[in-house]
């Protein structure tokens, strides 16, 4: 037998929904685990969208459309992008994918040549390098720590760049961190880029969950340089508590877009249609359903990170985005796999090893969970850590 392609075959599987699987056979066999592994909302899809997709199958709307997804659709989106984030596309530079992930592989197969290099700063989303490196691209990290807030300088920005390299990755707010990059910070790093001329892949998918004190802002906005070098990333799965409907889409000028609308031609033919009539009313209807799950979010940051935080030997900057918490828990003497592999068979707590997000000394948490998971995982955490400290 012939081998596999060999860049596939090297592909390191998902650590998320390993720890998802060991934490789902526990609870099979019916042990109780509290899960912070999975970085899905814990609400229902709002009943607006659902009727919306209800209506479309009575229609029969369930046909083909556009390789770029349905007009209506992109349209929604175009208004969405001006409203909020204060950039202006038009239909033909939106292209709707199946899924915020499946957008941002298929960005990366548009924008690198083989041997292309892109920066991610890390601790990263644990697909963006593997997505780089089947497109033929080499990643190039970036080291950020605790004690900066998990954000990458635009100095250190600067020193990564070579002449290979043609992107770099913003993700704000930030899985696994949970950070944000001011608007001034997020700035400096774009006129770094911008000086070097390279693309700037925004990952926003997670530009709803904010929680106070930082706003979140799109690179694009800052004027039409940054607008002329920025692909926007984003999705349904996180606002809307629409996970299983597999939507996202990418804005980008008009010639990136249409080169990405040939590619997913032909990958994808079109994203789901009826599920995309949901979308319509998503980005139209359910903005007080949005507000409620932040609301809810930003009471369950609050616990979370003042009973984490008050755990002796961790240290842990307060999230001030997305639905994660990332602690450092290098004073136990563990890596990260060991940590928290431990912690799921001796506590049946859920967690995943930061090795996963190129960080070996923390543990991410997700609190898309209820409170009453957060109070009972937190305190098993805390007694597995003063087990373990002696």
């Amino acid at each position: 037998m012939k081998d596999l392609n060999r860049t596939v075959a090297a592909i390191a599987p998902s650590a998320t929904l390993a720890i998802s699987s060991k934490a789902a056979e526990l609870k099979a066999k019916g042990v109780a685990v509290c899960a912070f592994a999975a970085g899905e909302p814990d609400f229902n899809t709002p009943d607006c969208i659902k009727r919306a997709c209800e209506q479309a199958l009575a229609q029969n709307k369930t046909r083909y459309v556009a390789a770029a997804g349905l007009p209506e659709l992109r349209e929604a989106i175009c208004e969405k992008l001006a409203r909020e984030n204060q950039v202006h596309y038009e239909p033909s530079q939106v292209v709707v994918a199946n899924g915020g992930k499946p957008a941002l592989a298929q960005v990366f197969q548009t924008l690198i040549n083989p041997g292309d290099e892109v920066i991610i700063p890390t601790p990263f989303w644990l697909s963006y390098p593997e997505m780089v490196k089947v497109a033929g691209g080499v990643p190039v990290f970036v080291e950020t720590r605790v004690e900066s807030g998990f954000l990458m300088s635009p100095e250190q920005l600067e020193a990564a760049i070579t002449p290979r390299t043609v992107a770099v990755v913003i993700n704000s707010p930030s899985n696994p961190t949970g950070m944000m990059y001011s608007p001034e910070q997020l700035k400096a790093l774009g006129t770094v880029a911008l000086k070097h001329d390279l693309w700037m892949v925004s990952d926003e998918i997670y530009e709803k969950m904010v929680y106070g004190g930082v706003p979140q802002v799109s690179m694009a906005s800052f004027g039409p340089d940054f607008y002329d070098h920025t692909i926007t990333v984003n999705g349904f799965s996180k606002t809307f508590a629409m996970t299983g409907w597999r939507l996202g889409y990418a804005a980008a000028p008009k010639p990136f877009a249409k080169a990405l609308a040939s590619l997913q031609s032909h990958l994808a033919s079109a994203p789901n249609t009826f599920a995309q009539w949901g979308a319509v009313a998503a980005l139209k209807e359910a903005a007080p359903d949005v507000a409620k799950m932040v609301a809810a979010f930003t009471q369950r940051r609050d616990r979370i990170y003042q009973l984490i935080s008050a755990i002796e030997g961790i240290k842990c900057p307060k999230p001030e985005g997305a639905f994660y918490v990332f602690p450092n828990i290098a004073s136990f003497g563990l890596d990260s796999l060991t940590f928290a592999t431990r912690l799921l068979e001796e506590e049946h707590v859920a967690v995943v090893p930061g090795i996963a997000f190129g960080n070996d000394r923390c543990v991410r948490l997700s609190y898309a969970c209820s409170m009453e998971n957060i109070e009972e995982g937190l305190a098993r955490f805390a007694r597995f850590c003063e087990r373990i400290r002696g």
